[in-house]
């Protein structure tokens, strides 16, 4: 689906699939749990799932003879981080806007973790005191306003390089990835689970996966806590990505998110989603965030004791990546 498109490698190659087997036991070893390590994929600043999505948007900002890229997120986030990383490998400059998207006070947030790594990168990460909205951002158009009358040339790449034209194209790829690695491996996998926020990786895997049927399989954990407006938009991004590369039809039924992990904000951990990245830390040695990774870890293990899945089913978790923002909650883990 996606030989049309000009791909720049900045990933290792295909994710390991490994077999959560004592997690999956522990949850009563009726559906048995395997994990796709998005976040040990690439040797760009610890990696995750944004390297895949930048893949497919780097070809266009280089041919577009842009010296600067421009992104947002917020302040711990691991989009931007990324996005200096392959500023930083391609020679490029970089400006980053670092949103106040989570109302959290740990003294030393704006200063560890995602937002530290993008800073020794030499991006220029500017701290804006704005809320959290997974829409197109007033301080990121006068970022790249800024660039311009500064003489430079940017190239815009939105929050987590969702909508842009080619921010789906990325998963499409991981679709067709874990059915060469199913054929290699002998087993098909009935569910995929896979955190939601600004939208273009739950669509990707939407539109790869309908290519044999599965969009439906594609479970969606919204940790936006922003529903309806994230789930409109994974509609739109998998339709217009599908149209891109000539697959199916994607109607609103194929966009399955699950709305109740999300709590009590974006970025602030409940204590399941604590005891969730507790959970999956000492059983597997699996590292998950507050953000991201734990709520979709805890909406894996709810689901399951829940049986949403059937006994026998085998369920992929997509670990998208996010660990180092756990530098920025040091004192929720402070025992551990």
């Amino acid at each position: 689906m996606l030989s049309a498109f000009e791909r720049y490698p900045l990933t290792f190659g295909p994710t390991h699939i490994e077999h959560l087997k004592r997690l999956s036991d522990h949850l009563g070893g009726d559906v048995q749990i395997y994990a796709k390590r998005e976040d040990c994929n690439s040797g760009l600043a610890f990696g995750g799932n944004k390297l895949r999505k930048l893949e497919y948007i780097i070809p266009d900002a280089i041919a577009s003879g842009a010296d600067t890229l421009v992104s947002i997120g917020g302040v711990q986030s691991n989009h931007t981080r990324l996005v200096a990383a392959v500023a930083a490998k391609i020679g490029m400059k970089c400006h980053v806007i670092q949103e106040s998207w989570v109302p959290h006070d740990d003294a030393v947030y704006d200063r560890v973790g995602n937002i530290l790594l993008t800073r020794i990168m030499g991006a220029q990460a500017q701290l804006v005191d704005e809320g959290f909205d997974i829409g197109i951002r007033d301080s990121w158009l006068r970022a790249l306003e800024q660039v311009r009358a500064e003489g430079g040339k940017p190239y815009a790449i939105p929050a987590g390089a969702s909508v842009h034209t080619y921010g789906g194209l990325g998963y499409v790829g991981f679709a067709e990835e874990v059915r060469a690695q199913e054929a290699q491996m002998g087993i098909k996998f009935d569910f995929i689970v896979v955190c939601t926020v600004t939208g273009s990786t739950h669509a990707g895997m939407v539109v790869g996966f309908a290519a044999d049927g599965r969009a439906r399989n594609v479970i969606g954990i919204d940790a936006s806590f922003t529903p309806a407006q994230t789930k409109a938009q994974v509609l739109d991004i998998a339709q217009k990505t599908s149209a891109l590369v000539k697959g199916p039809e994607i109607c609103g039924d194929d966009i399955v998110l699950m709305e109740d992990y999300a709590y009590p904000a974006y970025g602030v951990p409940s204590r399941e989603t604590v005891e969730a990245i507790r959970l999956s830390g000492r059983l597997e040695g699996m590292i998950t965030d507050p953000v991201y990774e734990g709520k979709s870890m805890q909406g894996l293990m709810d689901l399951v004791k829940k049986g949403f899945f059937p006994k026998g089913a085998k369920v992929l978790y997509a670990h998208l990546g996010g660990a180092p923002a756990l530098n920025g909650y040091s004192y929720t883990f402070r025992n551990g």
